[in-house]
């Protein structure tokens, strides 16, 4: 187990809430070969700017160069920016990542606003439920994903969870996410491969076609 409290590093209480909801989501951390340090990459389409600027916002002390746009291969249009390689950020790395895969903690504690940015990166909202796309992680640490919701935040039944979910985290959302709390008109109903979709406080069925958690 690494430490990840307040005695570590100079990260401040937000920061490392956004990086704890961050490497839940869409977040990665690096570090390369022959590397002492890590750094976080945050990445997201270009419709995502004024999100990638409001965690730049917070993350800036420890950034050397602002977002940028960048574009892919497949001619999708990137903003990210990533941070310097230092200690702080390797301790995270060696707290999420096991033989180069992001894994699940299984001391991992959260806040509302480390939840709330899970959800801006890999949130949705479909059909009065809403989701978490967790198809990066192993099943066993998608049952401790399910754990820590119905233990550190009483999200435990699909009827009334979703409620509750939006009560934590509505606070800390941007109003460009909004949409995903079913605000909005338009719905982004999980698709995907065939994988299996997880339903908070029961047995994981086959309902449909990618990772998700259903709350």
């Amino acid at each position: 187990m690494y430490a990840v409290g307040n005695t570590v590093g100079s990260l401040t209480k937000a920061q490392k809430s956004i990086l704890l909801g961050t490497l839940l989501g869409d977040g990665s951390l690096r570090l390369a070969k022959g590397k002492k340090n890590a750094l976080l990459e945050v990445n997201h389409g270009i419709r995502q700017k004024k999100y990638v600027d409001w965690k730049y916002q917070y993350f800036h002390d420890i950034v050397l160069t602002p977002p940028k746009m960048r574009q892919g291969n497949s001619g999708r249009i990137a903003y990210r920016f990533t941070t310097r390689s230092i200690p702080v950020i390797t301790v995270y790395h060696n707290y999420f990542y096991s033989n180069g895969k992001k894994v699940i903690p299984p001391d991992l504690v959260l806040n509302p606003l480390a939840l709330a940015v899970w959800f801006m990166d890999d949130g949705s909202y479909s059909r009065n439920a809403a989701y978490f796309n967790t198809q990066q992680f192993q099943y066993s640490h998608q049952k401790i994903l399910l754990n820590i919701l119905q233990q550190q935040f009483g999200i435990q039944s699909a009827l009334n969870s979703t409620r509750l979910l939006h009560s934590i985290i509505y606070p800390y959302l941007l109003p460009e996410f909004y949409y995903k709390l079913g605000n909005d008109p338009v719905t982004t109903d999980p698709k995907g491969e065939t994988c299996l979709n997880f339903e908070v406080g029961n047995t994981p069925t086959l309902i449909n076609k990618k990772h998700t958690m259903v709350i």
